[in-house]
């Protein structure tokens, strides 16, 4: 797009109204049945997103799915009226999805039971262009030219009936991500990257769940401040009580109890309600309303015998590192190598214009540094890499480098102590 004359960003033209108007929602099954047959007659890529209610309701589920796709326009549909969308997937059966942050949604369409047999991803794609603008409107805008209107990103979705600004942002959504594809896949192709990304994009659709966190009461937004164990004790059963109540009442942790309160009770460890309310995160009518809830829990923590407190710092979880900054000390010869790794992969991600975690992950890197073979060997390296999860994008052209540096490193380790 051409620029303006004070700055380098694009001119764009506001797009405000879907070419096909607002559809209407798909609520009933007879719509759905006509949706489907709709999509399954059209042709080519499909464009796929979906909205949640972050913030809003308990969990990450769907509260509307948009698709759009050439010859059948754009569908809106329903999950809360329509929770088994599988007619959709066999419409869309060895159909490729273009979505933009596909790792996002992905998982709430596999809840309404729409998952994709392949998968083009418009976000994951600009990254491997270089862009430093990953998002969907600073995409389209200098893609297309238009500029997306954003303002109902963060509304609660789980609003019904839907105002029509909202389905008219939400239809606008999945307007132009086909014709976005088809450029990013000209690019990738014109760069030499498009092996990369399609492996890329499998990885993506084929990822497992992330597996549950390891003490997620830890995660606390002030949680630090908090140094015994019978205040992390506090802590983690103020957490668990909120997490109960949040599912039972689908709403969000933080609207059933802000983070600021389980950290001033996990501090101050009140005995009574009376104590609990008179503290400033308590004094909310809401919050107080459940008190006792909240005591109890309080209560269960003060009575725990030591032996049953959590430990200060959080357990290492199996299988995982030691935090990188811990070894220097534990580990010299690792923090050695890590140091080489990560100058490495910077400086290849730099030769072929790409960010550094996205031509190797950071955990990888230190998977890498840590457990790197005494024999430093290109193809020993390229099947730690492989075994531990690069793609073979990745491993083709990293292997070399990264044995060269890990020799290295090995050689100067061996001459500092000899």
């Amino acid at each position: 797009m051409p620029a303006t004359e004070d700055t380098d960003l694009p001119v764009t033209v506001p797009l405000t109204e879907p070419a096909d108007g607002v559809p209407p929602v798909c609520e009933t099954p007879a719509q759905l049945d006509a949706a489907a047959a709709a999509l399954a007659a059209g042709t080519g890529p499909v464009a796929v997103d979906a909205e949640r209610a972050s913030g809003f309701r308990y969990g990450q589920r769907a509260y509307l799915v948009q698709l759009r796709r050439a010859g059948a326009g754009t569908v809106l549909v329903d999950p809360v009226a329509l929770p088994d969308l599988s007619l959709l997937q066999q419409a869309l059966d060895g159909t490729e999805w273009v979505l933009h942050a596909a790792d996002q949604d992905l998982p709430c369409l596999a809840g309404v039971g729409l998952v994709p047999a392949a998968l083009f991803d418009t976000e994951l794609a600009s990254r491997l262009l270089g862009r430093q603008r990953v998002g969907l409107a600073a995409i389209v805008a200098e893609e297309l030219g238009f500029a997306l209107a954003k303002e109902h990103s963060a509304a609660d979705w789980s609003t019904r009936p839907l105002p029509e600004a909202w389905l008219r942002y939400a239809a606008l959504d999945v307007e132009l991500l086909v014709e976005l594809r088809e450029r990013l896949s000209e690019q990738l192709a014109s760069a030499g990257k498009l092996e990369w990304a399609h492996q890329e994009f499998e990885h993506v659709r084929t990822a497992p769940p992330s597996p549950p966190k390891t003490d997620p009461w830890r995660r606390v937004a002030g949680a630090t401040a908090v140094r015994s164990p019978r205040g992390l004790a506090v802590l983690r059963e103020l957490w668990q009580a909120r997490e109960d109540e949040a599912r039972r009442r689908d709403r969000a942790p933080g609207r059933v109890l802000p983070n600021a309160a389980l950290v001033a009770a996990a501090q101050a460890q009140p005995r009574t309600t009376a104590e609990l309310v008179a503290l400033p995160p308590f004094a909310g009518k809401g919050t107080r309303r459940h008190a006792r809830t909240w005591q109890e829990a309080i209560t269960r923590a003060l009575a725990l015998p030591e032996e049953q407190l959590p430990p200060r710092r959080p357990p290492v979880a199996p299988g995982s590192l030691p935090a990188p900054r811990s070894w220097p000390e534990r580990n010299p010869a690792a923090a050695a190598r890590l140091d080489a790794v990560r100058t490495a992969v910077r400086a290849r991600a730099e030769e072929l214009q790409l960010p550094q975690e996205n031509l190797l992950s950071p955990e990888l890197q230190r998977q890498l540094a840590w457990h790197a073979p005494d024999d430093a060997a290109p193809d020993l390296v390229a099947d730690l890499l492989l075994e531990r999860g690069a793609r073979p994008w990745q491993v083709e052209l990293l292997h070399g480098p990264l044995a060269g540096v890990l020799a290295a490193s090995a050689e100067e380790s061996q001459t500092s102590h000899g």
